[in-house]
């Protein structure tokens, strides 16, 4: 009996411990599952990350391939554009015939002029509503040339018999400066009462 009760105190305790190990194993595998649910948790919201990244790059490339109808021009603006380009085309070539001219004054011994300012006729007369509050002021539209000054532009309408200042001009044409003439830009020459 001693030999029984020996291999039984024996036997209670090498399970007590084996049962403590398995306790402990169980709670490292219970903790072990509980990490992996979480890693499978997050791998699966980044999946639904990267598949709405897909999608978006996909809708950008389609943008991308489509054509943009605000960027492209319609009929009436390349019939404007090309009115222009004539416009331009017809101003070069003047001035290319004006060179041509003075080259040729200037191969015979004659003089450059010092002024191409010729006002218009006085068919060319308009009316400017704001160049007065007393009422609309006769006057002509002048085109702003390359070298142009208001003083220039008076002495050659003076020259023409329309007796008209820079200072008459400047007062018809509102925020024009006169240190800052910008070639093309046209500005209204007051004709005197």
């Amino acid at each position: 009996m001693r030999k029984i009760s020996l291999w039984l105190f024996i036997l209670v305790f090498t399970v007590a411990p084996a049962r403590a190990q398995d306790d402990a194993t169980q709670q490292q595998i219970d903790k072990l599952c509980g990490q992996i649910q979480d890693l499978l948790a997050a791998q699966d919201v980044q999946n639904k990350r990267m598949d709405a990244l897909e999608k978006e790059i996909g809708d950008l490339r389609d943008k991308l391939n489509q054509p943009d109808a605000s960027t492209s021009a319609s009929a009436d603006d390349l019939k404007k554009l090309a009115a222009q380009v004539q416009e331009i085309d017809k101003k070069r070539q003047d001035d290319n015939d004006l060179i041509l001219k003075e080259l040729e004054k200037l191969g015979k011994g004659g003089s450059i002029s010092t002024t191409s300012h010729k006002p218009p006729s006085i068919a060319d007369t308009t009316t400017n509503s704001t160049a007065s509050a007393t009422g609309p002021q006769k006057g002509y539209d002048y085109t702003i040339q390359s070298g142009d000054t208001l003083s220039a532009i008076a002495k050659a309408y003076r020259a023409q018999g329309i007796k008209v200042t820079s200072d008459q001009i400047l007062a018809a044409n509102p925020g024009l400066n006169p240190k800052n003439l910008i070639v093309g830009k046209k500005i209204f020459i007051p004709q005197p009462q």
